[in-house]
């Protein structure tokens, strides 16, 4: 099992998300503990995963938005505060968390950081190897509303909806469903079985 170090302790993070949650309210903070319960229910089910350190990464992936309001920016955001704050491994999945295909050119939103910043974040994700980590906090956060997990149709479209259509989204989105066929195979169940109220929340909202 992966023993994180540069990760806070659930305390820490929550206490994290509970200043950021006074800085910049909205519903993104809801959204990360949804993300935050999701990863550690799948996490629990998989072999050699910390289901605490899940927690941890899905509650802090979008902590970026503490800034304000923010389209890419939102990911360096996150990764400049927590590298700050000593915890590398968890400022990584800040910037994971969009890409699950390692192209920045899958971003659905506004590219509304600095030249020298988006060559950091492309080559970053170029650079990087993803770790199941990664990959699970990407595919919980594609399950998150604030009001719950939904199917992550739902989710998809929502998100085009706001922020419009990216050249490669559909190469993104099926990369999406290949992480949940991998995380069902590595839970040895449907993962959706696994979330609390989910047909509920997909069709009330």
């Amino acid at each position: 099992m992966v023993r994180f170090v540069n990760i806070p302790s659930i305390q820490i993070a929550v206490s994290m998300m509970e200043s950021s949650g006074k800085m910049n309210p909205g519903p993104w903070i809801e959204h990360s503990k949804v993300a935050a319960g999701i990863a550690k229910a799948i996490a629990e089910r998989c072999p050699e995963m910390d289901a605490d350190a899940a927690y941890v990464l899905g509650l802090l992936h979008d902590i970026g938005r503490r800034e304000g309001y923010s389209h890419i920016r939102h990911v360096l955001d996150g990764y400049n505060y927590l590298m700050k704050e000593g915890y590398p491994d968890a400022a990584e999945i800040c910037l994971t968390h969009s890409f699950p295909t390692q192209d920045i050119a899958e971003y659905v939103g506004d590219i509304d950081c600095s030249q020298d910043d988006f060559e950091f974040i492309d080559n970053f994700l170029k650079s990087k190897s993803y770790t199941d980590y990664d990959k699970l906090i990407q595919l919980c956060d594609a399950l998150s509303y604030a009001q719950g997990a939904v199917l992550m149709e739902k989710r998809l479209v929502n998100v085009v909806m706001r922020y419009g259509l990216c050249e490669k989204i559909i190469n993104k989105w099926k990369m999406y469903f290949d992480l949940k066929q991998y995380f069902d195979i590595l839970s040895n169940c449907n993962v959706y079985t696994l979330l609390d109220n989910i047909v509920n929340n997909t069709f009330e909202w």
